[in-house]
């Protein structure tokens, strides 16, 4: 039998190094996804975050003779007195409520047609329908604006041809609410148009089988097949299309700057107006603080008409 033995006097057991450092090495573990995410953290608050903040703290001032003034609440309690602000919102609305339904529902006739079996070289009209949407904002406003001028634009100049008159397309009220909607409906059409595609694309086709089967036709698949299966493509595309509309700056400012007569100033317009042109950072922050509260019930409202029921 061996025996066993006593460690020599001053030796230390051989196990208890790694029990000491065992804990460092799991501290080390834990923190190591947070040192991977700190980058992001720091640039979403330094870029993000801060600028909230602080627009919050500048909607709760005034500048009066080049200085910050602490006016609390007056500068939200001025927003329901403001007839521009009001004027805005009216332009805004009509936007909302013309444009974005005629945008939506071609959107959808032409999902539809980009779907379609019958259609040859489909890559190549869905690629055409989206290129608008790669267009600058900027860019294509100002194309817009050439070609709708009522002196040499392209578009009066074909009317010309015709044997009709020239079109106040950005000189006259109605006719530039009508030259902004078409412009908004050119640019977003396509690109809401791949969204439905892409959720078509996912409705079984057997479902339009039963249908045929059945002796339906095609309105009847339209309505119990191809509408109730684009339903969460068309609930995130009027969600998405509701905050651009109430967010929309870049067109009505290339195109008209907002007039003629204020016919084409939307709130993104006039917070602009307030911040830059008139330096009253303080109520252009208000504005941006109602808009957000707008566009977050506006959103929770068409998420309980157009969502799922229980």
């Amino acid at each position: 039998m061996s025996r066993l033995t006593a460690p020599a006097a001053g030796t230390a057991p051989a196990a208890a190094a790694p029990r000491a450092t065992a804990p460092r090495h799991r501290r080390r573990g834990r923190a190591a996804p947070y040192l991977f995410v700190l980058p992001a953290l720091l640039l979403f608050a330094g870029f993000k975050l801060y600028p909230i903040g602080w627009s919050f703290l500048l909607s709760l001032h005034r500048t009066v003779g080049g200085t910050e003034t602490f006016v609390g609440a007056d500068n939200y309690l001025r927003l329901a007195e403001d007839p521009l602000l009001w004027t805005a919102l009216s332009n805004t609305a009509v936007i909302l409520a013309v444009q974005v339904p005629l945008m939506l529902g071609l959107a959808t006739a032409l999902a539809v047609a980009l779907d379609s079996t019958l259609l040859r070289g489909r890559p190549v009209f869905r690629l055409g329908f989206f290129l608008p949407m790669v267009t600058g904002l900027v860019a294509y406003g100002i194309v817009f604006s050439v070609l709708l001028n009522r002196q040499y634009g392209l578009v009066n100049w074909l009317l010309g041809q015709l044997g009709a008159d020239p079109l106040p397309w950005l000189t006259d009220p109605l006719w530039a609410r009508i030259s902004l909607g078409l412009a908004l409906t050119w640019h977003y059409t396509g690109y809401n148009a791949v969204i439905l595609l892409a959720r078509l694309q996912t409705v079984p086709r057997e479902l339009y089988d039963a249908v045929a089967v059945d002796g339906g036709g095609a309105v009847t698949a339209f309505r119990h097949v191809t509408l109730p299966g684009l339903r969460p493509a068309l609930l995130l595309t009027t969600v998405l299309s509701t905050i651009g509309t109430l967010q929309l700056f870049d067109e009505p400012y290339v195109l008209t700057g907002g007039g003629p007569d204020n016919a084409t100033l939307t709130i993104g317009v006039y917070l602009y107006q307030n911040a830059f042109k008139y330096f009253d950072f303080g109520y252009a922050s208000a504005i941006a603080y109602a808009l957000t509260v707008l566009v977050g019930l506006l959103g929770l409202i068409q998420f309980r008409l157009l969502g799922e029921k229980p």
